[in-house]
């Protein structure tokens, strides 16, 4: 909080009057901290920046970054230059954007609850406070919204509620599918990076920065010297309103304790019950207001940032709206690049200007009205490990043809189909395999760069089959398809499934993989909510499927798609295992340890459908 706040913070309601949403004389205040009523009398905390010295007479459009993580903190310096966001302020005022940042209802200083996140009253509170900038008499009536992870997912969000001066979005590195993609990947609960949000979110709201930061004693004093926590509004000069806010955020449903209790899509969710969150807390479950819309995207993706890059692909192919999407070799947020071919310190392309720039230009098209076309749906992606870009506008690229490889004998991955009646392989899971703490999984919780080590001693625990070396270099690009014929001692368990590169010096490079739990195994007859590049498995109750003790069945589904070069001499290898115990729950969850069974014999022909090119 300012000086200027604590002094004369009773008169700001005033003041706002004066200097936003009432004519009068002079520029307007830089940056102001104030509540928005929503239609239920909920109070939502927003921070608007102008850029210096706006003129009265002046009309400029608004970008909206809404979050649940605090959209300012409370610095105690106190100084326009050691607010939080100044820098982010500059750029966007500098640019001739007014800035508009929200703390979710239920978080930061707004009031409200949180049954789930994403939840109906919070998508429709965004629209509300667009309501609130185009009534404004600095706004030019256009509107475009922004972020990433989170407040990618608000970005996106806004679009369902159709308000007609929303123009554009860029939901960057966001949850398209939350409980798909990041949550339970193939129903199969993420604990790792579940787990410590869950934590970090349920302190935050209710605005305890030491436990965020896990500090105490000395150490927790001098943050507490510095930062106090999440930036109140400025007439809330004793610090009540922030107070009260943060007792309603106490029936915050816990994410991580709702989880455990919660296996499919339409379970219900937490002690408010409802049901559906599976769809309903994404953008997934919205598609027909959000193709409705017609709102443009600008979209980024990385090819290792959990399973988001399937939810890019899933909406490109699923709705008309205008997308520019770029997947590239970066971790969640674009801070690293993650491309493990690369020592793990290379730097990042583009750089974070640079990608500021392509934000700027893509909002200048739909905001300010200058007459510019607008941009036309294309797919910009890198391929790991041959550091090129690609463009498309269809998905899967053209020029790409599905090989079939083979699980055989020895350990082989051979495009040659089996010709014995017997043959296979047992393999009793072991809890103890991991893929670390750095991986897709764990970027998304704030991590950082996505680095695997050499995955040659952790195959050691794995069921592994390998190919012979490459003859001539080879270009992976799409959605590997797995289908494995199995039998297990236990009704149920997880199988994830690794995709490799083997150098001729023996070193194993992870490029991606997939789970899915056993029991929602069932290949669904429904139409899914996005394009599926896989099996679809509705992932309901209703369609669960126990394994039968000792009985063949088939698993098949998707690996996260991938871009990859596998270089001549070089071999592919596809791992597999029943537990990764850094990032997922234990299956099954009464504690059993299976042994599979996995066929690789003529009757059943285990294998996995790789879209390949020849270089």
């Amino acid at each position: 909080m300012t000086r200027s706040s604590r002094l004369f913070g009773p008169l700001l309601p005033l003041v706002a009057c004066l200097m936003v949403a009432c004519s009068g004389g002079g520029a307007y205040t830089r940056n102001q901290a104030l509540y928005v009523t929503m239609r239920d009398g909920v109070r939502i905390a927003v921070d608007l920046w102008l850029p210096e010295g706006l003129g009265r007479r002046e009309r400029i459009p608004t970008v909206m970054r809404a979050t649940r993580y605090w959209r300012a903190l409370d610095v105690v310096a106190g100084s326009l230059e050691d607010e939080s966001n100044y820098e982010l302020a500059n750029r966007f005022n500098d640019a001739g954007y007014a800035l508009v940042l929200v703390d979710a209802r239920g978080s930061g200083a707004s009031f409200g609850t949180r049954p789930y996140e994403l939840f109906e009253a919070e998508v429709r509170d965004y629209g509300e406070v667009v309501d609130w900038i185009v009534a404004q008499p600095w706004s030019n009536g256009r509107v475009g919204a922004f972020g990433v992870s989170y407040t990618g997912n608000t970005a996106e969000m806004l679009a369902v509620n159709r308000h007609p001066a929303v123009k554009a979005i860029a939901p960057l590195f966001n949850d398209f599918d939350n409980f798909g993609h990041l949550v339970f990947p193939g129903s199969v609960l993420c604990i790792g990076f579940l787990q410590d949000w869950a934590e970090r979110v349920h302190h935050m709201d209710l605005n305890d920065i030491c436990a965020v930061q896990d500090l105490s004693g000395a150490e927790c004093q001098d943050l507490e010297s510095q930062i106090t926590g999440v930036k109140p509004v400025d007439a809330d000069t004793s610090g009540a309103l922030l107070a009260a806010a943060v007792r309603e955020h106490e029936a915050n449903t816990h994410a991580y304790q709702a989880a455990l209790d919660y296996e499919f899509r339409d379970d219900p969710f937490g002690s408010y019950g409802v049901r559906n969150v599976g769809y309903l807390r994404s953008p997934a479950g919205h598609l027909p207001a959000i193709e409705q819309s017609g709102v443009p995207m600008l979209i980024r993706v990385g090819w290792l940032d959990a399973g988001t890059v399937n939810g890019a692909l899933g909406r490109y192919t699923t709705i008309d709206n205008p997308q520019r999407v770029f997947i590239g070799p970066w971790d969640h947020g674009a801070r690293n690049n993650a491309d493990p071919f690369l020592p793990p310190d290379t730097s990042v392309e583009p750089t974070g200007d640079e990608q500021y720039t392509e934000l700027f230009d893509f909002f200048h098209m739909y905001l300010k009205g200058n007459g510019a076309p607008g941009i036309t749906s294309e797919i910009s992606y890198y391929t790991l490990g041959a550091g090129e870009w690609h463009r498309t506008e269809v998905w899967p690229p053209e020029g790409f043809t599905t090989h079939t490889w083979y699980f055989t004998a020895g350990g082989q991955l051979s495009e040659e189909r089996p010709s014995t009646e017997r043959g296979s392989d047992r393999y009793e899971i072991d809890y103890d395999a991991t893929t670390g703490r750095q991986n897709r999984w764990f970027t998304n919780g704030g991590a950082g760069d996505v680095v695997y080590p050499d995955r040659d001693a952790a195959d050691r625990r794995l069921l592994t089959y390998t190919s012979a070396p490459m003859e001539r270099d080879v270009e992976i690009t799409g959605h590997p398809v797995v289908t494995l014929h199995v039998s297990s001692t236990h009704s149920d368990g997880a199988i994830f499934v690794y995709l490799e590169n083997v150098a001729p010096d023996g070193r194993v490079t992870y490029i991606t993989e997939g789970q899915l739990r056993a029991a929602v195994r069932a290949i669904s007859d429904r139409a899914p909510p996005y394009r599926k590049f896989g099996p679809y498995h509705s992932e309901l109750r209703a369609d669960a499927m126990p394994l039968v003790p000792g009985e063949i069945t088939e698993i098949g589904f998707d690996l996260w798609a991938t871009s990859v070069l596998v270089r001549e001499g070089h071999r592919i290898r596809v791992a597999i295992a029943g537990a990764d115990k850094d990032s997922f729950a234990r299956y099954p969850r009464d504690g059993g340890r299976p042994t599979i069974t996995l066929q690789r014999n003529r009757s059943y022909a285990s294998s996995i459908d790789l879209p390949m090119r020849e270089r």
